[in-house]
């Protein structure tokens, strides 16, 4: 009954009761919107450095990642890959040698990190062979390839088919340099991995370190990331004496951006709740001072202040119940639209996005424990913000109430501040 009252009681005043839902519907809607986005953001930073940087596991020399120095290799790496590749779970395992060189060129050089790789094998880890924009990927059987990012192209000054330089010391710590011939240029997106990686076959580079057979890395990617950690302690008991390591480990702002995703859902949802709260305390104060009468009459027919209580409660509950489901249906819509199509945000900071290794398309994305956040939410804020108006609603006297017991309050009041006053100048004036 209490229910079918309240029902009735927030449709009395259409126009009042649609500006609460509209409120309540916008901010759901604009919440998951902006959670969406956050989430696509970080998820297109940590997609492209896995497929670009650190792939989901990494095996290396327990020393090598301290000084990466060529002495700290994996002997016969091959024979690594082809144990790691029988793992159930794992989609593709590349193995690589990397060092630090020189590159110059006629025009200019700079320190970039080179990494030799069977490119048949990096195709299937590293994104690399996806971002050429001008020439060709690496050939498994053409020697003294070389390929390098547009980027760094424009700042050596040189082109397809231009010939650079490498330096570097060997494994004798002697001072070696090799030609490369400039095939392929490659665009990943992050300015700072461009300008400081190269590529060129494993083969070619390892005959000048004087390692043939030998490796520093072993990238492996996986089919399903929930494998992540089994998959690592396999290989673990399979190379006790290497280091095995996952993207987070490799990376720890990988796994500080993940954690901030829900930490930024929550921030937002927060200050929503805090406005939301206002608008709702505001209007449900209106409904109240309208209804003086009204309720003065039923409290005073037998209606008891827990009953007029809820029925306040109740009523803001409905506004909001009615209102979630909206919000819910038109942020679902939304996200999963963009999610498809993704948002082009090239127009508005397609540099400053490069510079932080994230795609100019965004594909917002919303978790599912966003939604049942955002009911809980909902329903907490409406409920807080009901209880000051119904408390007021309690408040009254039902005789002063029929009469208009807000009015009489304050006539009772200001009667109090004028005779306070009148009595201050009399004692003033008999002084």
């Amino acid at each position: 009954m209490l229910i079918k009252i309240a029902w009735r009681n927030i449709w009395r005043s259409i126009t009042r009761s649609l500006v609460v839902i509209g409120a309540i519907v916008i901010g759901i809607w604009s919440i998951i919107f902006l959670v969406g986005m956050v989430n696509g953001m970080i998820e297109s930073y940590i997609d492209n450095a896995i497929k670009n940087e650190v792939s989901h596991i990494k095996i290396h020399h327990t020393e090598f990642i301290k000084d990466k120095e060529s002495k700290y290799y994996i002997s016969d790496i091959a024979s690594v890959k082809s144990a790691v590749d029988t793992i159930s779970g794992v989609k593709a395992v590349s193995y690589k040698t990397i060092i630090n060189t020189m590159i110059g060129s006629s025009h200019s050089s700079r320190g970039v990190s080179t990494v030799g790789v069977v490119p048949k094998d990096e195709a299937n880890v590293s994104g690399v062979s996806d971002r050429i924009v001008e020439g060709d990927y690496l050939s498994d059987t053409k020697k003294n390839q070389i390929l390098i990012s547009k980027r760094l192209a424009e700042k050596l000054k040189v082109k397809l088919r231009s010939k650079v330089v490498l330096t570097f010391q060997d494994l004798e710590n002697e001072i070696t340099m090799g030609a490369f011939r400039v095939v392929g240029l490659f665009d990943t997106g992050n300015y700072m991995y461009d300008e400081s990686v190269v590529f060129v076959r494993q083969e070619d580079i390892n005959k000048l370190l004087g390692m043939n057979g030998y490796g520093h890395e072993v990238a492996i990617l996986l089919d399903d990331l929930s494998d992540m950690d089994r998959v690592q302690q396999s290989i673990a008991k399979l190379f006790p004496t290497l280091l095995v390591r996952n993207y987070k480990e490799i990376q720890p702002e990988l796994a500080l951006f993940q954690s901030q995703i829900k930490m930024a859902g929550v921030i937002y949802m927060v200050i929503f709740m805090l406005a939301l709260i206002f608008g709702i305390v505001n209007t449900m104060m209106m409904a109240v001072l309208e209804r003086v009468r009204e309720l003065g009459m039923l409290m005073s027919v037998g209606m008891n202040k827990v009953k007029v209580f809820l029925m306040i409660v109740v009523e803001t509950l409905l506004l909001a119940i009615v209102a979630a489901p909206i919000g819910l249906l038109l942020g679902y819509l939304t996200t999963s639209y963009f999610h498809k199509t993704g948002i082009n945000l090239f127009f508005y900071s397609d540099e400053g996005m490069k510079q932080f290794g994230m795609d100019k398309f965004i594909y917002p994305n919303v978790y599912t424990d966003t939604y049942l956040q955002l009911v809980i939410a909902v329903s907490l804020t409406a409920l807080l913000g009901s209880l000051y108006p119904a408390w007021k609603a309690v408040s009254l006297r039902p005789v002063e109430a029929i009469r208009g017991s807000f009015a009489t309050e304050k006539t009772r009041i200001f009667k109090r501040i004028i005779n306070y006053i009148k009595t201050k100048l009399l004692k003033k004036q008999i002084e």
